[in-house]
This record gives C-alpha cells, sequence and structure tokens, in this order.
C-alpha cells in the first residue's frame, strides 16, 4: 500500500470502506476498497466472491476494472479504477430535470452491455441498483459484487439479496432458486426510474414491496403467482395493471415494451441481457 496515497474517504459499508487513492509511481487516481474482515492467507482471499467475479469480468467496458488485490498485515485491499459518481448521484444532481430519452438508452444499454458479458461468462449480480452503477465520464460501469454468484453454482440461494426497491418478485417471495432474470428486473425498475427520477417501487418493507409491485403490475396469474408464493403462506392482493404509459409517461412505446418485458412476473418471460439488447428501442 506504499505506493499509493489516500486523498479522501468515499465510502463506508457493511463489508468496508473506500478512499480515493493516487498511484505516486504513476498519478493515476484509483478507488481502493479495504475489507473489514481480517485474511491470514491468501487462498482465502482468492476463494471470495468478488475477488472471483471480477478476475472472470475485468475485460469489458462496462464492468469496473480491478487493477489489483493486496493483502497487507492480514488486511484485504481491492484497487479500482476511478469512477466520478454514480447513477443514483447523477439523478438526484438533476434537480427534477428529466434526461433525454437518448441518456436513458444509452445508460440503459451500457447496463445490459455489461450484464449480458456478465451472464455469458457465468455469473448474476444480484444486487443491481443505481448506486452499483457507478460513471466514468458518460461510461456506465457495473460495480459491487460482493453478492455476485456463480450460474453453475447451485441452488438454493441466500433469500435475501438485492436493495428491496429493485428486488425481483421471486426473491420477495423467498425463493431461494433464483438466477440471472433477477438482474433483468432490476434493469427494468432502473430504466423507469431514469425516466421519472424516482423509483417506480419505493416500498417501505418487503410486503409493502409486493404490494407496490402488485398496484403498478397487476394480479400475478393464478399459475405463476401461487409457484411465486409456494414458499410463503402469501396471499396476494387482488389488483389491476397499471399500464406503465401512466406511471412512466415521458417513455416512447419502444421503451415500455422492453420495460414490460423486463418486469414480467414469470422469470422465465423476461428477455436475457443480450435478447433485450437486440430490442428494437436501442
Amino acid at each position: 500500500m506504499n505506493k499509493y496515497r489516500t486523498l479522501q474517504q468515499l465510502g463506508d459499508g457493511s463489508f468496508g470502506s473506500v478512499i480515493q487513492a493516487e498511484n505516486l509511481e504513476s498519478g493515476e487516481t484509483v478507488a481502493i476498497k479495504k475489507m473489514k474482515k481480517n485474511y491470514y492467507r491468501w487462498d482465502e482471499c482468492l476463494s471470495l466472491r468478488e475477488v472471483k467475479s471480477l478476475k472472470k469480468l475485468n475485460n469489458h467496458v462496462n464492468i469496473i476494472r480491478l487493477k489489483e488485490v493486496l493483502r497487507e498485515h492480514d488486511k484485504l485491499y481491492f484497487v479500482f479504477e476511478y469512477a466520478d459518481g454514480n447513477l443514483y448521484q447523477k439523478m438526484r444532481n438533476q434537480n427534477g430535470v428529466l434526461f433525454t430519452e437518448s441518456t436513458v438508452k444509452a445508460y440503459t444499454f451500457q447496463v445490459l452491455h455489461g450484464l449480458a458479458y456478465m451472464h455469458k461468462h457465468g455469473f448474476f449480480h444480484r444486487d443491481m441498483k443505481p448506486e452499483n452503477l457507478l460513471l466514468v465520464g458518460d461510461i456506465v460501469k457495473i460495480a459491487d459484487f460482493g453478492l455476485a454468484r456463480e450460474t453453475r453454482s447451485l441452488p438454493p440461494y441466500t433469500e435475501y439479496v438485492s436493495t428491496r426497491w429493485y428486488r425481483a418478485p421471486e426473491v420477495l417471495l423467498r425463493s431461494t432458486h433464483y438466477s440471472s432474470p433477477i438482474d433483468i428486473w432490476a434493469v427494468g425498475a432502473i430504466m423507469a426510474e431514469l425516466f421519472t427520477l424516482k423509483p417506480l417501487f419505493p416500498g417501505a418493507s418487503e410486503i409493502d414491496e409486493i404490494f407496490r409491485v402488485c398496484s403498478i403490475c397487476g394480479t400475478p396469474t393464478a399459475e405463476s403467482g401461487l409457484r411465486l408464493a409456494a414458499n410463503m403462506s402469501f396471499k396476494f392482493p387482488t389488483l389491476p395493471a397499471i399500464p406503465f404509459a401512466e406511471c412512466v409517461p415521458n417513455a416512447p412505446d419502444y421503451a415500455l415494451q422492453i420495460m414490460t418485458d423486463m418486469l414480467r412476473y414469470d422469470p422465465h418471460r423476461r428477455p436475457t441481457a443480450q435478447e433485450a439488447l437486440q430490442h428494437v428501442w436501442f
């Protein structure tokens, strides 16, 4: 760590803290994530999900680049390329001035491009949200792979992953057999938010989140609803669907079409990231 000089603290999470630093040899600005847990052996570090996924996904423009992994005094450090901000901050800084359609399209395309690469290489993210979509200029970089899973690793998976507002129904309803379609649901919710600058499903609790999803998407059909609620003795509220055109009035028809596809209850009916990229809207 001697070759890095700390510039400022950027954030602090449950797993670690992030600082902005300067590489004293090259003058490059980087972001360094220091893990809170102690790591006493290298093999312990190399088995971490974040290390495994980022090592395999390190060559895509829309995925944050991991420059090096360091272990010093039993502490683990990830050195990343530095990003100016994230989509959450970008939306807040708009002060209510809506993005143009072309801006929303560019951001959505890049997120799907990064996800398609990730899914193709056997990983899904599990925590897609605006804060984890970093910006280097106008380039979107998917970041924070602490919850990423390999697609080939077998379920059951952890029940509670991803920030509530972007959580797919199958995760809200405690399914342990989910996969990459949960990332697609999150992109649909993020895309709606990019158009309106307001979260589409801002639930105050898990049950409220399900209610908010039903209040827009309507009550799921008996078949998909029963399948979704198989793990909980849960009865869906009986609510009609609201057309997405009413919720996202500034989105054109093609954008509404792909948003609707991504926000389907049945994960098998959502497009893959690669299929979404072929949509006529792009």
